[in-house]
């Protein structure tokens, strides 16, 4: 990606951060320092070189400041898993012990936990739902071996609730969306998106990402396809809308631009947004 490109993107952020907050359907992009990986709407530039966070070192400190009903309760629970032979019977035991942790408030583990649940269950709704939420706390994560280790953990859990159903789109999107900024794998998460559109040219969701992926690419001409196919069923959807006026800014439309943006500050109708809008619209006019 070109310098310029990562300008455009960086002076998004923040107007994105408000357009989220007032109404949005995809979670808007992080700041990132210059050794993050992109991530939660970053544009990816190659495979992860940067090692993913050892879930044993996570688990050993987070066992340290567990309050100490529930470290007992960890620990009878670990005893009757390592005990435990039987598949079924394990996958309860994983529950439960996920159940503790999700109760002494470390998502994490609690997760990794419900994870190995619905893999020993090869349960495809229970892969997704553990899939989404490795991806969900990728975006809150600020460490980003950690960030890296749960998208490899969503990858897992999606891969097997695909080989369940291959056709679940909401599994086809999150896994798209993990290779993509997770694991730094765009071309694969593309082919999943554009698995979708080949079917429904019209889907929502994957002409959202794959526009933002245009976007941040600098193939505004791409972009704008995208988001227009968007708004030709949601006139209203103001994330496509507010990015739709990125796209034709990129491709030297101004006046495109500035009419997309009055139009989206209309209908987000926040204070704080406005003023953004009104500070970049500025910069256009």
């Amino acid at each position: 990606m070109k310098a310029a490109h990562y300008i455009t993107i960086a002076s998004a952020i923040t107007l994105t951060a408000l357009l989220y907050r007032g109404a949005n359907t995809i979670p808007p992009a992080k700041k990132q320092g210059p050794e993050q990986r992109p991530a939660a709407g970053g544009m990816p530039q190659g495979p992860n070189t940067m090692k993913a966070a050892s879930f044993d070192s996570l688990l050993a400190a987070s066992k340290m400041l567990l309050p100490k009903t529930a470290a007992d309760s960890v620990k009878t629970i670990e005893n009757e898993l390592t005990a435990t032979r039987d598949s079924s019977r394990m996958a309860v035991v994983f529950l439960r012990l996920s159940g503790v942790w999700n109760r002494a408030k470390f998502p994490v583990v609690a997760n990794y936990f419900n994870s190995k649940a619905a893999k020993l269950e090869n349960s495809g709704k229970n892969l997704t739902f553990a899939g989404q939420i490795f991806l969900q706390l990728m975006e809150e994560e600020n460490s980003p071996s950690v960030q890296i280790w749960e998208a490899q953990q969503a990858v897992s859990c999606l891969e097997q609730s695909l080989k369940v159903d291959s056709t679940n789109e909401d599994t086809k999107l999150g896994l798209a969306t993990a290779y993509i900024e997770g694991t730094g794998e765009p071309m694969r998460g593309v082919m999943l998106l554009r698995s979708i559109t080949n079917e429904k040219p019209n889907d929502i969701p994957a002409n959202m990402l794959l526009g933002r992926m245009s976007l941040q690419s600098g193939q505004n001409d791409k972009a704008v396809k995208r988001f227009e196919t968007v708004l030709s069923q949601e006139p209203k959807n103001t994330e496509a809308m507010f990015f739709l006026a990125r796209a034709y800014e990129g491709l030297g439309n101004k006046k495109k631009a500035i009419e997309l943006l009055e139009q989206c500050k209309k209908l987000v109708d926040k204070p704080e947004f406005s003023k953004e809008i009104d500070q970049h619209l500025s910069t256009l006019k």
